[in-house]
């Protein structure tokens, strides 16, 4: 099992120019929360400014999720009616994979 979250739904045509939706999954991997500090006074010193930084401007901040791409959805609007799952934009899912099926389970 793994999780999931959805990065971007885009409307796109298939071959056949039917409708459809374009689904971006990306899996969901969170950092070590121990810090590690350099060596060297010089390596210390830049990373206490780094740090104070992004503190005082939170654009530069780090992220706290690592992402990446798991799983991209190509639906028809008949396909993704069936399929049962209304997706939203950072909406995130357990995905277990099992008995050559893909199972989705939200998550609250």
């Amino acid at each position: 099992m793994f999780r999931v979250r959805v990065n971007k739904i885009e409307s796109t045509r298939d071959l056949d120019g039917n409708l459809g939706k374009r689904i971006e999954l990306v899996e969901e991997r969170g950092f070590s929360p121990f810090v590690v500090r350099p060596p060297s006074e010089e390596a210390k010193m830049a990373q206490d400014v780094l740090q104070a930084l992004q503190q005082q401007m939170p654009f530069l901040q780090q992220r706290t999720q690592l992402t990446i791409p798991k799983i991209l959805l190509f639906l028809t609007e008949q396909e993704y009616d069936s399929l049962g799952i209304d997706f939203d934009v950072n909406q995130v899912f357990e995905v277990s994979l099992e008995n050559q099926g893909i199972k989705f389970k939200k998550m609250t």
